[in-house]
């Protein structure tokens, strides 16, 4: 399979899943992993957003490119 390919399914199941609850699996480097809870809100060419709770309990909106799926940056897990 080829690497767009891949890239094409990821960005599929991201897009059939907005709206959905996902568990956020986030390597920040150096041994850091951040895990957190939030909800898929749009899916865009390049990126997808997730509207999360950070450790202050404030809402906030991050963004991720499919690419890092498909590098294990980040990982998603559907609720």
């Amino acid at each position: 399979m080829k690497k767009t390919d891949k890239l094409a399914c990821i960005k599929d199941e991201v897009q059939e899943n907005i709206g959905k609850k996902v568990l956020l699996k986030t390597d920040k480097g150096r041994k850091r992993i951040v895990m957190r809870e939030g909800v898929i809100v749009d899916a865009f060419p390049s990126i997808f957003t997730v509207k999360v709770n950070n450790e202050f309990d404030i809402e906030r909106t991050v963004s991720y490119s499919y690419s890092d799926i498909l590098t294990s940056t980040v990982e998603l897990k559907i609720i």
